[in-house]
């Protein structure tokens, strides 16, 4: 066991190096309480077992560091949610005609800027290629033509427009869902008018505006 741990010196080695020299109780009994303070834990009879060994491992205590805990990304409601929920739908109390004049004054003040003013020689075709992209809500919207004679000549404020409808109200308050299919809209601005064919029109307001469209468009409903 004291082969295993230490030796002692000789007395030639101990006045090369300068050591006191200890007798060997004492230097085993300095290897006994220097264990017992490293690892106090330890029972004796485990001391003599790990002293057997050629090599005694002290214990080292490391700061586990807390792995961090990955970020939950807020998911947003699924289009079966928002329409469960009922989120988009126009309550009967607010389907007033006169509650979304101010809306349309905003439109056409829009439109104004996105063109750089309606004058009198402004080109037909650029104020109809801007109308294609640009946002409608707040426009006044009539059907010319249709598949369904009820809808021919419903005019109204446009208040929501999804990929195949768009949602009007009426001057008689009443709300109208028309299908862009099989027909065909007229938008007026400042003595401009705007046709759009709402077959070549099944997009979302928010696809528009990359979206490029024909020079000629199909008169075929």
């Amino acid at each position: 066991m004291k082969a295993a741990i230490y030796h002692a010196f000789s007395h030639k080695e101990a006045k090369d190096h300068d050591v006191q020299e200890l007798g060997s109780q004492r230097a085993e009994a300095f290897v006994r309480a220097f264990l017992k303070q490293s690892i106090p834990h330890m029972s004796q009879e485990d001391c003599e077992s790990h002293l057997q060994r050629k090599a005694v491992i002290l214990e080292y205590f490391t700061r586990i560091k807390p792995k961090p805990r990955p970020k939950k990304k807020s998911k947003g409601l699924s289009a079966k949610q928002r329409r469960d929920m009922r989120l988009f739908d126009i309550k009967p109390e607010q389907q007033r005609y006169s509650l979304f004049l101010p809306l349309h004054e905003l439109w056409k003040q829009y439109i104004r800027d996105l063109c750089n003013g309606l004058k009198p020689d402004t080109q037909p075709q650029m104020i109809q290629a801007k109308l294609l992209k640009a946002d409608l809500h707040g426009a006044i919207i009539s059907v010319t033509k249709s598949k369904c004679p009820s809808y021919v000549g419903v005019t109204g404020i446009l208040l929501q427009e999804t990929k195949h409808v768009f949602k009007i109200i009426t001057k008689e308050d009443h709300l109208k869902v028309i299908p862009k299919l099989n027909c065909v809209f007229t938008i007026e601005i400042d003595d401009f008018i705007s046709y759009i064919y709402g077959s070549k029109f099944q997009l979302r307001a928010s696809e528009r505006s990359a979206k490029k469209f024909k020079a000629k468009g199909s008169i075929d409903l």
